[in-house]
C-alpha cells in the first residue's frame, strides 16, 4: 500500500463496527449482469490504491487469491464481495456499510449494489459503481486503483509477528510467530482472540479470522461474533502499519470492522 494511502486510512477509526441490514443480498444485486468466466493467469490479487472520482475520496483494495475482496474508501465506508475475473474484466457484488454510529444521508447503514469494470493483472483496476442504500438512494462511483508494489513484498507469520498500537484507543494487539492473535480495547473492554494466516506468501495478503468476548456499551452486540478477513503489511513506512478489515453475519446482526495497527 503506498505511503500516502495508508496514511490516510491511518486517520479513520481504528476499530470501526458497521451494521448491515439483514434480508439484502449482493447476489442478487449481481444477477442481472453477466458473470465473466475465471481465465487462468487473469487475476486481482493484491492491493490497490487509488480513488472514487465521484465522492473525490482515496480507495484502498485488498484482494486475495481465494477470491475475497475489501475496498475501504477514506470516509470509513467499507465494501466487500467476491470478484468475478475474466480476461479484462472484473464484476463484483458489492455489500456496503457505513462506520458505526454514523449514516448515509438518508439515514441508512448499509445497501448492496456492483462494480463492473476492467482489470489487467498486477496493473490497473477501475469500474463504474452502481450502489444502492437500503434507504433507497443511488450512491454513484468511479473507481480507478493502481496495482501497489507492496503486494510482491510476499507474506509471512515472521514479517507480521509482533506488537501494534491502536492509533485511536491505544489498545495493543499481539500477534504471535505462530499467528495467534490476541488484544484487550481498554475503551469499551472488548477480548480479542483469533489468528492470522498466509495462505499465498507470494502476496503481501494475509487471512484473519478472531472473535470478541467481554464488550460492554454499544460493543456488547459484537460478543461471540466470529469475524474472517484480510490484512495488509506496510514496511515501507516507519513504524510498519497492518490494515486490517473484517466481517460477519450473525444472529445480531451484519458487521464488519477496520482496524489500521502501528507497530511498536
Amino acid at each position: 500500500m503506498s505511503k500516502g494511502t495508508i496514511r490516510v486510512l491511518g486517520m479513520m477509526a481504528v476499530a470501526i463496527a458497521l451494521q448491515g441490514c439483514k434480508g439484502s443480498s449482493s447476489t442478487d444485486a449481481l444477477a442481472a449482469a453477466a458473470t465473466p468466466t475465471p481465465t487462468p493467469g487473469t487475476n486481482a490479487t493484491g492491493l490497490w490504491s487509488g480513488g472514487d472520482s465521484t465522492s473525490g475520496l482515496a480507495l484502498t483494495g485488498i484482494i486475495n487469491a481465494a477470491g475475497l475482496a475489501y475496498f475501504i474508501r477514506s470516509d470509513g465506508v467499507i465494501f466487500t464481495g467476491q470478484p468475478q475475473v475474466s480476461t479484462g474484466t472484473i464484476a463484483v457484488a458489492l455489500d456496503g456499510y457505513t462506520n458505526f454510529g454514523s449514516a448515509f444521508p438518508d439515514g441508512s447503514t448499509s445497501g448492496v449494489g456492483t462494480l463492473n469494470g476492467t482489470v489487467t493483472t498486477a496493473t490497473t483496476l477501475a469500474g463504474t459503481v452502481a450502489f444502492t442504500t437500503s434507504a433507497g438512494t443511488s450512491v454513484p462511483g468511479k473507481w480507478s486503483l493502481n496495482y501497489d508494489a507492496l503486494s510482491t513484498i510476499g507474506s509471512s507469520l515472521a514479517a507480521i509477528s509482533g506488537n501494534y498500537t491502536d492509533a485511536v484507543n491505544g489498545a495493543t494487539v499481539s500477534i504471535t510467530g505462530g499467528g495467534v492473535m490476541t488484544s484487550q480495547v481498554p475503551a469499551n473492554g472488548c477480548v480479542l482472540n483469533g489468528t492470522v494466516s498466509s495462505a499465498d506468501t507470494t502476496t503481501d495478503v494475509y487471512e484473519v479470522s478472531y472473535s470478541y468476548a467481554s464488550c460492554t456499551g454499544a460493543y456488547a452486540v459484537l460478543n461471540g461474533v466470529q469475524f474472517g478477513g484480510l490484512a495488509a503489511l506496510d514496511t515501507s513506512v516507519s513504524p510498519s502499519q497492518i490494515v486490517m478489515v473484517v466481517s460477519s453475519q450473525s444472529a445480531t446482526g451484519s458487521y464488519a470492522l477496520y482496524s489500521a495497527l502501528n507497530a511498536t
